[in-house]
């Protein structure tokens, strides 16, 4: 975030009575003078004592507690206008997504699936006539957002927050007769929850357990977004957080799908349908464990050998994650995005050609090698992508879905010259996706591009025009461009809508 919005920032939670101490040290100090006057606190957590955690060296109940009460707040908390701008590009975005993703495989699969499953009609299944049980809604509505790879990205965390925080927000909005302004806040919480519980487990720590950080990210992600939506209190907070905490899964082995069925699921449907599930039992009223983010047999030490708990809480509310994730440029996996910047950049400033390329050796980090090192899933298979930009000089999303396309001879006969290298000196923590693409020409000349931050990046962001241009083209194919129009204006005014009922008749069949 730039120092610009600084200021505005601290005006606005220094104008919160109920953030009156964000800083892990404040809120610390808030709580020791305070937390016998918290009115939503049980008696049962007043009179447990406290119980301190070797891996996180916290009281008992005092990062849940803290969370939790952040959380309450949120839901009428204003934001900077920088972050609701960021909200607001995310949030149409995923909408492009969804509403794409609803005529792909995974989408189409999830919609058949949940109207089997019927259910009182509460909120809109993307691309459908249908309504159905909220739940169900954000689990059909988020395999949509992720049926492709057009989600958003956090590079750091490797998580794909809007891709189960939007639909989990739209779900809970739409049943709850919410504001666009609300909807909002609720996608900025869900942001922050998806990728600080990452930073806490640390990103690495959780992979090197054989677990997908995206799926464990997806579920905390919803359940922000939801529980700001549902209204619930400091207690009610802490059961929700526990009953998603329970819920907290994902293993890598998502890199075998075939088909981005079950991806789709692991990524984005499985968390936003325990997210809001998690919340809508805490709304009906349901009890549950009060510190989980605490003491023994919490979240932090069960899921990773070197937890840094007060990852959930440092800059909490100045810190924003929802202005750090990356819009993609190109629907495909994100390491391939800064591969195929750098080839195009080559294509156009070379005149490069099938004819006049001998090879093309494309460096990336060595941790992405195992995500788009020759997939069988065409929008996630670099070297198949990059002899596709070279044939045909673009990436669009028909031809990055195009599985015939893996076997067109012309694209064939260019990838058989593509060379994917894990390169060491490209595991940068300040631009983790970065990418080197080295070509030689038949004239025995070697070129090279490095793309460190690929467009759609916080260090190379999109224009507002241009995300909408993006979610234009895809949306216009499935609702025509009448409806795309009125519902990317809408979208764009999200802050002034009143109930996000409105938006019915835009994202239905």
């Amino acid at each position: 975030m730039s120092d610009r919005y600084r200021p505005q920032r601290r005006r606005v939670l220094q104008s919160a009575a109920a953030l009156a101490a964000l800083s892990l040290g404040g809120m610390r100090g808030a709580l020791a003078a305070g937390e016998s006057a918290a009115s939503t606190a049980s008696a049962a957590d007043a009179a447990t004592a406290p119980d301190t955690d070797a891996a996180s060296g916290a009281a008992a109940g005092q990062i849940t507690a803290q969370l939790a009460r952040y959380m309450a707040s949120a839901r009428s908390t204003p934001l900077p206008e920088a972050v609701v701008l960021a909200c607001k590009h995310r949030i149409l975005d995923t909408f492009g997504a969804m509403v794409s993703g609803s005529r792909l495989p995974a989408g189409m699969q999830a919609a058949r699936y949940v109207r089997e499953l019927g259910g009182t009609p509460q909120a809109s299944v993307i691309g459908t006539r249908m309504r159905t049980q909220v739940v169900n809604a954000a689990l059909a509505n988020a395999m949509c957002a992720h049926a492709d790879e057009t989600d958003d990205f956090e590079p750091v965390t490797k998580a794909h927050p809007g891709s189960s925080v939007v639909p989990a927000a739209l779900a809970m909005a739409e049943h709850g007769a919410q504001s666009g302004a609300t909807m909002i806040r609720a996608v900025a919480l869900g942001y922050d929850l998806a990728c600080r519980l990452l930073m806490a487990l640390g990103p690495d720590q959780v992979r090197a357990s054989h677990r997908s950080a995206e799926g464990t990210a997806s579920t905390f992600g919803a359940l922000g977004a939801a529980a700001a939506l549902a209204g619930l209190d400091e207690t009610a907070m802490r059961y929700a957080i526990s009953y998603s905490a329970q819920q907290v899964s994902g293993l890598w082995s998502w890199v075998k799908d075939r088909d981005h069925v079950e991806k789709a699921f692991d990524f984005a449907g499985m968390g936003a349908r325990n997210g809001v599930m998690a919340v809508t039992m805490a709304q009906a009223g349901m009890t549950g464990v009060s510190d989980v983010l605490d003491g023994t047999h919490n979240l932090f030490i069960a899921l990773s050998p070197r937890p840094s708990p007060e990852a959930m809480l440092d800059g909490l509310g100045t810190r924003f994650y929802v202005t750090e994730t990356a819009i993609k440029t190109y629907s495909v996996g994100y390491p391939i995005q800064s591969p195929l910047d750098a080839l195009l950049s080559l294509r156009r400033q070379y005149g490069l050609t099938p004819a006049n390329v001998r090879g093309i050796v494309v460096r990336i980090p060595p941790d992405a090698e195992g995500i788009v090192g020759d997939s069988a899933m065409p929008d996630v298979n670099c070297q198949h992508l990059v002899a596709l930009a070279l044939v045909k000089g673009a990436v669009s999303f028909r031809d990055s879905h195009d599985a015939a396309l893996m076997h067109d001879p012309a694209i064939l006969a260019v990838r058989a010259k593509v060379s994917l290298q894990p390169d060491p000196a490209l595991h940068d923590p300040a631009a983790p996706r970065g990418a080197r693409v080295e070509v030689t020409l038949t004239d025995g000349r070697t070129v090279s591009h490095l793309t460190r931050f690929p467009p759609g990046t916080r260090e190379n962001p999109l224009t507002s025009e241009a995300v909408a241009a993006k979610a234009r083209d895809l949306m216009a194919p499935v609702l025509g461009d009448a409806r795309t129009t009125a519902l990317i204006t809408r979208l764009e005014r999200l802050e002034t809508l009143k109930d996000l009922r409105e938006l019915r008749p835009f994202i239905t069949a």
